[in-house]
């Protein structure tokens, strides 16, 4: 397999968005042919993940306002429109500014050979890692992602959940544990049938980052994702998490940004 940057995306490309499965029960994909979204409760996630190559401008607002009154229809308030770096047309990413939405932080898109990663795990004296089991687990999972980030974690709750209660073999979630302290949590998507897996969190309480942590928990996933027979990971990666994951050997391959509608 060749793994150049070129080859990797138009992969990802086909098989992880305009092939896209459904991230969760409950949750369905649409396809017309200018997009491919994902639809579900307001809980789930909701948007568009990928338009056609071959979208011009002179299609494309009227393609961005369809997608809008689509949502709408469903009642929903919100919803994403992931754009990619290399989508077109060319200033796609200001036309759905002028229709309303409004842009989050870019992140990296990464993929990495699983092969060709470390699964050699190294942690700080008094942490050990453990995959997710139950509910209570879940919990622990967002007490370390409120701590580390800041944030709330109410709407992936909802989703962890139900990925545990009726897909748990899409599904791996892992802990790292000081004592009986969560100090990180990271998450791992198995597209069956694309070989991709995907890596999500991993965020580390302060007093505790610096020390390998995250390292551990990619290699950890890496491991599972090779016994499971999935041949790459794939990250959306902030820049804090990019240059890590590039010296592990994940490959960059373009950018992706939220654009997100909010329903007035």
């Amino acid at each position: 397999m060749n793994h150049d940057p070129a080859t990797l995306l138009a992969l990802f490309d086909r098989e992880m968005r305009e092939h896209a499965r459904p991230d969760g029960p409950g949750v369905r994909v649409e396809r017309t042919g200018d997009v491919v979204r994902q639809v579900g409760t307001a809980d789930d996630w909701n948007g568009v993940v990928w338009s056609a190559p071959d979208l011009g401008p002179a299609r494309a607002d009227a393609v961005i306002a369809a997608q809008v009154a689509r949502y709408a229809a469903l009642g929903h308030d919100v919803f994403e429109w992931k754009l990619y770096g290399h989508d077109r047309p060319a200033g796609l990413a200001d036309r759905l500014l002028a229709a309303g939405f409004e842009p989050e932080e870019p992140e990296t898109l990464l993929v990495a050979p699983v092969g060709e990663l470390s699964a050699e795990v190294a942690l700080p004296a008094g942490v050990r890692l453990r995959t997710v089991r139950d509910a209570d687990d879940v919990e622990l999972m967002a007490r370390a992602h409120e701590r580390a980030f800041g944030s709330d974690w109410s709407r992936l709750r909802h989703q962890v959940l139900a990925r545990l209660a009726e897909d748990p073999d899409g599904f791996v979630g892992v802990l790292a544990m000081a004592g009986d302290e969560p100090v990180s949590s990271a998450r791992m998507e198995l597209y069956r049938g694309t070989g991709f897996a995907g890596l999500w969190g991993g965020g580390t309480v302060e007093q505790w980052r610096g020390k390998g942590i995250y390292r551990a928990l990619v290699a950890f996933r890496a491991r599972i994702a090779a016994e499971r027979g999935y041949r790459f990971l794939q990250v959306d990666a902030s820049e804090m998490s990019r240059p890590i994951l590039q010296r592990l050997g994940f490959l960059a391959l373009s950018t992706t940004t939220p654009f997100v509608h909010h329903s007035h």
